[in-house]
């Protein structure tokens, strides 16, 4: 898997839930189609009628998931750019998804804008597969965050954690060791660990 691949799949899936914070900081999603998919950046547009615009105008960020029949789920948090000469894009976006005649017709196509991410974070998420697959990309150089938990030293080979595991993805050892990229982050292990030897990568160093 790639982050190139990742968009493409959110490309295939079309419909995707984008993300947004109002003026009142509550959070707001809806569907928007994911109109073009290149050199690991995706592209959409927008109205500028439209809350969604003033939104990504006002923060110049959002958050998008989509998964497709094969359960494999995309998620990216990125920064949005504004495009230059819209109308090239949007002629381009319009000759690549055709049905978009149907809705703006003729030049009325002209209200809408076209946007752009090509910084952000992508994760990856396989639920159809046994145990399940999970990546994290960084898109455009953003860094990454860390997710999930990880085993400590204070580990006592208890073998609380290993058992435990829903998707038993906990290794055996002196410490033992949670694969990443098999754990779902659900926190089992966490909670049951009877020394607290098991901490969240949030705050691991």
């Amino acid at each position: 898997m790639t982050a190139e691949k990742c968009l493409e799949i959110l490309r295939e899936v079309k419909d995707a839930a984008f993300a947004t914070v109002d003026e009142n900081g509550r959070p707001q999603v809806r569907m928007i189609d994911v109109m073009l998919v290149e050199n690991e950046t995706l592209y959409f547009c927008t109205s500028r009628g439209k809350d969604f615009y003033r939104q990504l105008m006002d923060k110049g960020e959002t958050a998008v998931v989509g998964m497709n029949r094969e359960y494999q789920a995309v998620r990216l948090n990125g920064m949005v750019e504004k495009l230059e000469d819209p109308k090239y894009w949007i002629d381009r976006i319009f000759e690549a998804n055709p049905s978009m005649n149907d809705v703006y017709p003729g030049d009325s196509r002209y209200i809408l804008d076209p946007f752009c991410i090509r910084k952000g974070e992508i994760e990856f998420f396989d639920l159809g597969t046994t145990p399940i697959q999970r990546e994290s990309f960084s898109l455009g150089g953003q860094k990454t965050k860390k997710k999930g938990f990880y085993i400590t030293e204070a580990c006592i080979g208890c073998g609380k954690c290993k058992r435990n595991c829903p998707q038993k993805c906990i290794e055996e050892g002196k410490v033992y060791r949670i694969r990443q990229e098999n754990c779902l982050h659900c926190g089992l292990c966490y909670e049951n660990c009877p020394v607290q030897a098991i901490c969240s990568r949030a705050n691991q160093k």
